[in-house]
C-alpha cells in the first residue's frame, strides 16, 4: 500500500506437551521454547509496530518460587529487546549454577522463561497511547493459581461502552474503558466464578488445599468463555494461560480474526499466520489447521487439547482486506490470491489502454502490490496468447510483421521505488506535503514523453493523498501520454471496527468521490436525508447500514472517475484514470474470506452497523473522531 494505515496485531503461543527435561535432552538447553517464540514472533513482525510482549508459566512450580513471568517493550527494536533480556537471564543462570542450569527442577527453580507455556504478542495500536501498560500480554494477578489470568489479543471490540456498563453493574470498577480492559475483566470474572463454583461443590468433602487441585483439574475454560464472550459485537483472536497450566484461544463467530494452530506429541503453538509456524517449526502448511470460528483451542494442564464451541458460529466472513494488504505473502493461499487479484484486472486494464500494449509500460508500487503485479502480467501474456492463437489458427489480420507479432512482449520498467530514509516526521503541513512528495523516487529517461501510458499496479487505495502529493506528482516528471493506477482492492468505502485503523469515512477518497458527485448532480439533500436515518437507527440500535443509500446513487465507475479527478494534481498533464478491483472478483480470488465490509458495507455484526451510521454522522457533525 502506498500509504500507511495500522494493521491488526499478531498473536503467538507455544505449549511444551512434554517435561523440560525432555527438550533439554534433545534439543541440548531449557531454552527450546524461547528459541521457537523468538521466530515465531519475529516471522509476525509485519504485525506489530507499536510494542510487544512475551509471557510464561510454569506447570507445577512449588509454593514460594514464582511461576509467572513477563515481559514488554515498547522500545525501537522490541522483539530483540526482550529475547536479548530472556537471554541475559539464562547466561546469568548458567553463571551461578553451571552444569544445573540444565537440571529441570534447578532451572525452573532458579531461571525466569523456563516454563511450559509461552504468549507472545505484537502490538499494532488501532488507537491508544503507544505506552507499556497497553502492551499485551495483560496480567490479572491471584495468589491462587487458577485466578491468575494472562490474556493477549488481536481484536477491536464495536461495543466497549456496553461491555464496560456490564462490569459495572457486574460490582467491579474498571480502571478504564477501552476494550482490552473489559475483555480482560470480563473474562477473569468468569473464571473467578468457574473456581468460585467448584469451590462450593468440594468445600465440605476436600480441605482447601485438596480442593485447589481439584479446580485446576476441573475447570472448564469453554464454560467461562461461554459466559464471558457472550456480549462480545467485534473480531478477535485472543489467547490467555490460566496460572495452574490451562491455555486458550478462541476465535470471534465470524471469523474475522484469523488464528491458526499445530500440534504433535511435542508442542502445540498458535499463531495468527501460518507461514510463521512452517518457518519455525519445519511443518507443511496442510499440517496447520485454522480454529473454526466461534470455537476456542483449549489446553488443558495435562497437555490433552481440543476445539470448543463457545459462541453459536455465523456465517464466515473471514477478513479479505488483510489478504490483500499486510499479511505476509509466503503463504501459499495467500500468494496464488494476489497473484489471481492481479490477473482479474486485464480487461479493465485494457480498455483503459484502448489495447495498445506496444505503447504502454507496466509498473507497481513496492512491497505487497508485487504479487498482484505479476498476476497482472500473467494475465497480459495469456491475452497476448490468446491473440497470437487467433492469428496463427483462424486466420485474423494483425498489424506489422508476423516476426514482430508472435515476438512481442509488454514492456516492464521498475518506475516507483520508495526511500526507505527519508520519513514524514516534521508537523508542520505545508513542509509536510514537501517531504511526502520525496518519499518515492522514480526511474528516469525509460518513458517516452507524451508517447508511453504508464499502468501503475496499487494493492489498495485509501486516502489518496501519497498518490497526488508524491506518485501522480512525481511520475509526472516523466511526461507520460496517460497514467493508469490500478488497485488490486476494491473501493474502500467504510470504515473496518474489528482491527484495521480506518475509522474515519471523511478521510476515505471515495466517500469524498461520493460526495462531489452528490454535489455535481444537485442532491446534496441526500446527505441531511441520510443523516437523519443515520441518527434514527443509532437510537433505536437499528443494525441497517443506511449510508450504502448514498453510494448506490452512482455506478463504480462514476465514483473511480471522481476519484481520478480528486487525487489528480495541478501540474499533471497526462490523462489519469483510476481503476478499482469489483467486489465480484475480490470473492473469485479470495473464496474463503468474505469479509468484504470496507468495501460493501456488508458489516457481519450489528455493531459494525452502528459504526458505519455512526462515522457518517460524526462527518456531518464534524466531529473528527472515532466512531467506535
Amino acid at each position: 500500500m502506498s500509504e500507511s494505515i495500522k494493521h491488526e496485531c499478531g498473536i503467538a503461543m507455544i505449549r511444551l506437551r512434554k517435561p523440560l527435561s525432555y527438550y533439554i535432552e534433545k534439543y541440548g538447553s531449557p531454552a527450546y521454547a524461547a528459541n521457537k517464540m523468538y521466530i515465531l514472533m519475529e516471522k509476525q513482525h509485519n504485525r506489530g509496530q507499536d510494542g510487544v510482549g512475551v509471557a510464561n508459566i510454569k506447570i507445577d512450580q512449588k509454593p514460594g518460587y514464582r511461576y509467572i513471568s513477563r515481559y514488554r517493550s515498547v522500545g525501537p527494536d522490541p522483539i530483540k529487546w526482550i529475547f536479548e533480556k530472556i537471554g541475559k537471564k539464562y547466561r546469568k543462570a548458567v553463571k551461578e549454577g553451571g552444569d544445573m542450569f540444565y537440571d529441570e527442577r534447578w532451572a525452573k527453580e532458579n531461571c525466569a522463561f523456563t516454563g511450559e507455556v509461552w504468549l507472545g504478542h505484537l502490538r499494532y495500536g488501532t488507537h491508544g497511547k503507544n505506552s507499556i501498560e497497553n502492551c499485551h500480554p495483560f496480567l490479572r494477578q491471584n495468589n491462587w493459581r487458577s485466578r491468575n489470568l494472562v490474556v493477549a489479543g488481536n481484536f477491536n471490540m464495536t461495543n466497549v461502552d456496553e461491555l464496560f456498563d456490564i462490569l459495572v453493574k457486574l460490582g467491579q470498577h474498571p480502571k478504564e474503558k477501552v476494550d482490552t480492559v473489559t475483555v480482560m475483566e470480563k473474562i477473569g470474572h468468569f473464571l473467578d466464578e468457574e473456581n468460585n463454583e467448584i469451590f462450593r461443590k468440594y468445600k465440605d468433602k476436600y480441605s482447601n488445599q485438596e480442593i485447589t487441585e481439584v479446580i485446576e483439574s476441573e475447570l472448564n475454560l469453554q464454560r467461562v468463555l461461554s459466559r464471558a464472550c457472550k456480549d462480545f459485537d467485534g473480531g478477535y483472536a485472543m489467547a490467555g494461560m490460566v496460572g495452574h497450566g490451562d491455555a486458550f484461544v478462541a476465535r470471534d463467530p465470524s471469523g474475522i480474526r484469523p488464528a491458526y494452530y499445530y500440534a504433535d506429541d511435542e508442542v502445540i503453538v498458535v499463531a495468527s499466520e501460518k507461514p510463521a509456524i512452517k518457518t519455525a517449526f519445519n511443518v507443511d502448511y496442510n499440517q496447520i489447521e485454522e480454529i473454526k470460528p466461534g470455537h476456542a483451542l483449549i489446553i488443558k494442564k495435562n497437555g490433552e487439547f481440543d476445539q470448543y464451541q463457545f459462541r453459536q458460529p455465523l456465517k464466515k466472513t473471514s477478513c479479505s482486506f488483510e489478504r490483500i494488504y499486510f499479511s505476509r505473502g509466503t503463504d501459499p493461499d495467500i500468494y496464488h490470491e494476489r497473484k489471481k487479484l492481479g490477473m482479474l484486472l486485464v480487461p479493465q486494464i485494457l480498455k483503459s489502454i484502448n489495447f495498445d500494449l506496444k505503447n504502454t509500460v507496466f509498473s507497481y508500487i513496492p512491497n505487497t502490490a508485487e504479487t498482484s503485479f505479476l498476476g497482472m502480467m500473467e494475465g497480459m501474456e495469456d491475452y497476448l496468447s490468446a491473440k497470437r492463437k487467433e492469428v496463427v489458427l483462424e486466420g485474423k489480420p494483425h498489424v506489422g510483421s508476423m516476426e514482430d507479432f508472435l515476438s512481442f512482449r509488454p514492456r516492464v520498467e521498475k518506475l516507483v521505488l520508495k526511500d526507505a530514509k527519508l520519513r514524514t516526521f516534521i508537523t508542520d503541513d505545508d513542509h509536510r506535503d514537501e517531504m511526502v512528495a520525496h518519499v518515492y523516487d522514480t526511474t528516469y529517461e525509460v518513458i517516452r514523453k507524451k508517447i508511453d501510458t504508464l499502468v501503475i499496479v496499487d494493492d489498495s487505495i485509501v486516502r489518496g493523498t501519497t498518490l497526488e502529493k508524491s506518485i501522480l506528482t512525481m511520475v509526472s516528471r516523466l511526461e507520460p501520454k496517460k497514467v493508469v493506477i490500478v488497485s488490486s482492492a476494491p473501493q474502500i468505502r467504510f470504515p473496518d471496527c474489528y482491527g484495521i485503523d480506518m475509522s474515519k469515512m471523511n478521510e476515505f477518497v471515495v466517500f469524498r468521490a461520493m460526495v462531489a458527485l452528490l454535489e455535481e448532480h444537485g442532491k446534496e439533500y441526500m446527505l441531511d436525508e441520510v443523516y437523519q436515518k443515520c441518527k434514527i437507527a443509532l437510537e433505536n440500535k437499528e443494525p441497517v447500514n443506511y449510508v450504502n443509500e448514498l453510494y448506490n446513487m452512482f455506478d463504480y465507475e462514476q465514483i473511480s472517475a471522481k476519484v481520478a479527478e480528486i487525487v489528480k494534481p495541478d501540474i499533471m498533464q497526462a490523462e489519469l484514470d483510476v481503476i478499482y478491483q469489483t467486489v465480484d472478483n475480490l470473492h473469485i480470488a479470495c473464496p474463503n474470506h468474505a469479509g468484504d465490509w470496507y468495501f460493501t458495507g456488508n458489516f457481519p455484526t450489528p455493531g459494525g452497523m452502528r459504526v458505519a451510521n455512526q462515522s457518517f454522522v460524526n462527518y456531518m457533525e464534524g466531529n473528527l473522531v472515532r466512531a467506535y
